[in-house]
């Protein structure tokens, strides 16, 4: 049997992550720092542990209602509105899901036939298009630069509209740029979103991590609600990334059509990880906001950093990463990354992996100690100044 010819052309089409990849390398190297996986590094607060241990010697390992349990709904209901002016209703307009992946992944399959175009903003995470791929669905990149602050803007959204165009994927605060976006710069972008009858998917997983004023939520525009699927979890702002804890808040005939998928592949999300969400909401936004104080201060140092070592770095607003453009060096994103990690143990993420718009810059995650950043920046300094000897050296002969 060729067992290669059952599998799907869509999967085989795939392109592993770049990611991963570089991931992988670091596995590789003892000494290595990596900079390159988006993971806080930070553990679950104890309390929040607690909680699921509590939990587990009370014997609760069952399965919860499919749409999650309706205590963990609610408190998700309050905290929208609490902290993003939000207004959903816990019963009927909120699914808990196995992280935001899966909130992604059946979004789109709820909404897109084969042959709808779905925008993109670029650079953007990595799953986004691979996921329209698997939904039978094109993805169209949009622009964006350091120039505008990697922002999208509305003209750039209308020229990407065609007659196919369906969805628009959002990620702000982005990953892997850290940009954001205050209701100024939603405002144009919501008339083009109305005008065109546009659906949009916005992941929001960053929204508890911003640093100069709080997150403007697209959906807490007047009318926007019912174009937006609103898609967070936990990982990013309570460090709970292997619990697997998402959510979506979207319109209840919209919802209602994401928990059929939910119901037939995931059925619930696991009643410890449930448990351990509901506490994080109800005991855990101040150990939050002391986590985004750390990384503040890593941001402002690591920015400082590549500026000082002549490399430009768009500042970023949100998220935990930076985005320096390695140009002046005159090497592919990827030949930097493979050549830093094999001499100088440091691994980051080539830009063109999050989208052509990439092209020239590298991702660097600051979501580790200040001890750690400052090695692998006197690291990444080394290696620069190599290369750039290097460059004179052959200009010179």
């Amino acid at each position: 049997m060729n067992l290669e010819e059952k599998i799907s052309p869509i999967v085989k089409q795939l392109a592993p992550s770049g990611i991963r990849r570089f991931f992988d390398l670091v596995n590789t190297k003892p000494d290595a720092i990596s900079l390159g996986v988006g993971e806080p590094d930070f553990t679950t607060p104890w309390h929040i542990r607690e909680a699921c241990v509590d939990a587990l010697e009370r014997g609760m390992t069952s399965y919860t209602s499919n749409q999650g349990m309706p205590e963990l709904l609610e408190k998700i209901s309050q905290y929208l509105s609490d902290r993003f002016s939000l207004a959903y209703d816990g019963q009927s307009e909120i699914l808990v899901t196995f992280g935001a992946s899966e909130a992604i992944d059946i979004a789109l399959r709820t909404l897109i036939t084969h042959g709808d175009e779905v925008l993109i903003p670029e650079p953007c995470y990595v799953s986004y298009t691979s996921c329209v791929q698997l939904a039978g669905g094109k993805a169209i990149a949009i622009p964006t630069s350091s120039q505008n602050g990697f922002k999208l803007r509305a003209e750039d959204l209308e020229k990407a509209i065609s007659p196919r165009s369906k969805v628009l994927i959002l990620c702000y605060p982005n990953n892997p740029t850290g940009a954001i976006m205050r209701k100024e710069d939603w405002e144009p972008i919501a008339q083009v979103i109305k005008k065109h009858d546009l659906l949009v998917i916005s992941d929001e997983i960053y929204a508890e991590l911003t640093y100069r004023g709080h997150h403007f939520s697209l959906a807490s525009l007047p009318g926007m609600k019912e174009h937006v699927i609103l898609i967070s979890g936990f990982s990013k702002a309570f460090a709970m990334t292997g619990w697997r804890i998402g959510y979506v808040a979207a319109p209840e005939i919209l919802l209602q059509a994401m928990l059929k998928i939910h119901q037939y592949t995931a059925l619930c999300a696991p009643i410890t990880s449930q448990i351990a969400a509901f506490e994080a909401l109800k005991n855990g936004l101040s150990e939050c906001e002391a986590m985004v104080s750390q990384y503040d201060r890593r941001r402002r140092f690591v920015v400082k950093a590549f500026q000082e070592i002549g490399l430009t770095c768009h500042e970023p607003q949100g998220a935990f990463y930076v985005f320096p453009s390695i140009q002046p060096l005159g090497m592919d994103a990827h030949t930097f990354a493979e050549e830093l990690i094999q001499e100088e143990s440091v691994a980051v993420v080539p830009g063109d992996v999050f989208g052509p718009s990439g092209k020239g810059h590298i991702r660097c995650s600051y979501a580790t100690s200040l001890d750690r950043l400052d090695e692998a920046l006197r690291r990444i300094e080394r290696f620069v100044k190599k290369k750039r000897k290097n460059i004179l050296l052959s200009s010179i002969s």
